[in-house]
């Protein structure tokens, strides 16, 4: 999608001085291969019926990672290790696209069938690098956005590069007043 609409709107991209991210995958990879020991890196998907699976899969073809399901590692002494034809393969690195609670039924949601049990306990005893560390998606979550420009000031001493979208808290008799105004034109989503 972005390589069409560089194509199509060219001054548009020149003028917004929009940065390319074509890198990214590699830059990714570059940073993992820096931090892991020897082992193979993975990305762990839900599967494919999540709908980001797509994205996944190109992922891990650009960063040339292996893509696997929780049914495909399994933990043994105290390692993860990934099932191969060619037998068991450690694993030392992982970028994760599962939600913290389905990482590892035996220390979250014990319902889950889309992680690896005992996955924690090894990434506890530093037997794993998980490169999207477990508590780092609170940053992604609806709720906190609108103070994401005032964590940057606080942590950073700086002020934000991009401009945050406009964002409202219903908790907020102002804002919610402003959305129940406007909401013909505001996206509105629950937030836990």
């Amino acid at each position: 999608n972005r390589l069409i609409a560089m194509r199509t709107l060219p001054r548009l991209f020149d003028r917004a001085r929009v940065q390319p991210v074509a890198s990214y995958a590699n830059r990714l990879e570059h940073a993992i291969h820096n931090i892991q020991g020897s082992g193979a890196t993975v990305l762990l998907t839900p599967g494919m019926y999540n709908s980001a699976y797509y994205e996944h899969s190109f992922l891990a073809k650009q960063m040339g990672i292996q893509l696997v399901e929780g049914r495909d590692l399994v933990v043994r002494g105290g390692s993860i290790v990934m099932k191969t034809t060619r037998g068991p393969e450690p694993v030392k690195a992982m970028y994760r696209r599962i939600d913290d609670e389905y990482l590892d039924p035996l220390n979250f949601n014990p319902q889950s069938a889309l992680g690896v049990a005992g996955l924690f306990d090894v990434y506890r005893s530093g037997g794993l690098c998980l490169v999207n560390a477990i508590g780092t998606g609170i940053a992604d979550d609806k709720s906190i956005y609108p103070y994401v420009p005032d964590m940057i000031r606080f942590y950073l001493g700086e002020e934000a590069i991009l401009p945050n979208v406009p964002t409202y808290r219903g908790a907020d008799p102002k804002d919610c007043n402003h959305m129940l105004a406007h909401l013909d034109e505001l996206v509105i989503k629950p937030t836990t």
